[in-house]
Parts: structure tokens; sequence; C-alpha cells
């Protein structure tokens, strides 16, 4: 594999403390696997991410996005990341808006005048069969523990309503939820307060990862199950543990908003691929 780490370059990028490591592989086949995304994604002895995100595609055609969890398994959409990675390309052609290909479909994204990044996730799923559960169940009230809301935006999401994030015990609920057997393919977990019409405050336990410091599409998943349940208007604010997301659910879809940072760019040693690759 000799020479090959000098072309397998990566950027590390985060929104709001939500980090990830990002691969460009447009003009060439996708190159990274479930294995390479988990070695990668351990803190001690690889990178460390809560997402992985590859880039394919033709440069002469819209980017197309792959998306992988520290665990190494797949993920159909990621909206921090989706953010960050269409900040790092508009920095790159000096433009203020790119459109990315996701297993969600299009993403329209788009730079703001505070410098912040937006992309529309596009419309939330709420049918059963969508989202997926095992089965038929009132997706605004599911018949489990809490009675949380589900919502599907490309991914699964288990929206619980409970008095204050802060004391809730993310760490123990989050996998139990997660892990239920109501979801089949497993679910992001968001704990959710309501602080006013326009605000709300989100802790989340991400599917394959953990406790992150924040999620786009969970921000994305709690505003709307809080509108739904009639406890918030439509444009929120959500309060994560690294900072504010701005959400607005309109007739066009979802916009999320918030900051992006790049972090630094780096390349893959041979010898970790080796390692990797046997």
């Amino acid at each position: 594999m000799t020479g090959y780490a000098k072309v397998f370059r990566f950027s590390k990028m985060h929104g709001l403390g939500n980090d990830f490591v990002i691969i460009d592989s447009r003009n060439r086949a996708p190159r990274v696997t479930s294995a390479l995304a988990r070695a990668l994604g351990d803190r001690h002895s690889g990178i460390g991410f809560d997402q992985l995100a590859e880039i394919t595609g033709e440069v002469s055609q819209p980017p197309q996005l792959a998306f992988f969890n520290a665990d190494g398994s797949a993920s159909a959409t990621c909206g921090n990341a989706t953010r960050c990675i269409a900040r790092m390309l508009m920095d790159q052609t000096g433009s203020n808006s790119i459109d990315l290909q996701s297993e969600r479909g299009l993403l329209r994204c788009h730079r703001l005048d505070n410098e912040q990044t937006a992309v529309n996730m596009g419309a939330p799923l709420f049918n059963w069969e969508d989202i997926p559960l095992a089965y038929k169940a009132n997706t605004l009230s599911l018949p489990i523990e809490g009675n949380p809301v589900a919502v599907g935006l490309g991914n699964p999401h288990c929206v619980l309503i409970v008095k204050d994030p802060e004391v809730t015990d993310v760490e123990s609920l989050g996998p139990k939820f997660e892990r239920h057997p109501i979801f089949p393919e497993r679910s992001n977990v968001e704990f959710v307060s309501v602080s006013s019409e326009q605000q709300i405050r989100m802790r989340v336990w991400e599917r394959g990862v953990g406790i992150t410091r924040a999620s786009g599409s969970g921000a994305c998943a709690a505003a709307v199950a809080c509108a739904r349940r009639g406890l918030v208007g439509k444009k929120v604010v959500v309060v994560t543990d690294g900072g504010e997301l701005g959400v607005n659910w309109t007739q066009h879809g979802i916009t999320l908003s918030g900051p992006t940072s790049r972090v630094f760019d780096g390349e893959l040693a041979a010898d970790l691929l080796d390692e990797i690759h046997g």
C-alpha cells in the first residue's frame, strides 16, 4: 500500500462540537468501508468522530454523500455533517450555495449573512412504515415507556418530552430506546424540554455513536415532534450541549442552520491502512 496514504486525505470539521471526518473521493471509486470507519472513529487509536462522511461521484455532478457512524454502521443522513461539507465545498469554489445528493435526496445548502450554513433537510416522515417502525403505531405517541414521538428524516428518531434534559440519565436511557424492538433499524434518541414557543432544550443519544454535543437531524426531529404536539411553533431555536441550532419547518421542508468550524486537514498513514485492511 506504499504511496496510498499520500492520496487518502481527510478534513476534520464540527458543528457545535458534533464532529466529523470528511473524505473526498470524487472521480474515483468509494474507499470507505465499515471497517475503516470503525477504526478511524476510535478516539484513541484512530482520529475520532461522531460521523464520517465520504463525498463521491463526479466533480461535474452534485456531490454524493455517504455517512458512517463511529461504530462503522451506515447512516442515510446527517444534518450537521451536511452543513460542514457544504461550507467546505462553498469555500473551495467561492460560491454561496450548493446542492448535495444523499439517500435523503437532493439537499440544497446555502451560506447565510452571519456566516452560518443552512441546509434544507426535506420533509419529515410520519408514516410508521417510512420511519420505520416494527409495527403499525401512532407515531405522535408511541405505545412504549414515555410515549415518545417517532419522526423519520432518512434515519429514525425517538423524541421524548421530559421535564429537564439536564438531569435526565441520557447515558442509561439512550441505548435502551435506541435498541427498543419497535425500531427495527435502531433509533436516534432525543430528550427535549420546552423553554418557550420559540425555543427548546435538547440532549441527544445518537445511534451507533452515543451522547453527542449536538445533532442536526436530531434538532430537526425534536423541533418537529414538539410542533406536532402543539408545544412550539414551526420556527424554533434548539439549544444543544454544544450551542444553538435554528430549525424552520415549512411546506418546502425543514431548514437547519447554525455555525460550522474547520479544525484541520490530514492524511491517513500507510501503517494504519495496512493494519485495517491486513
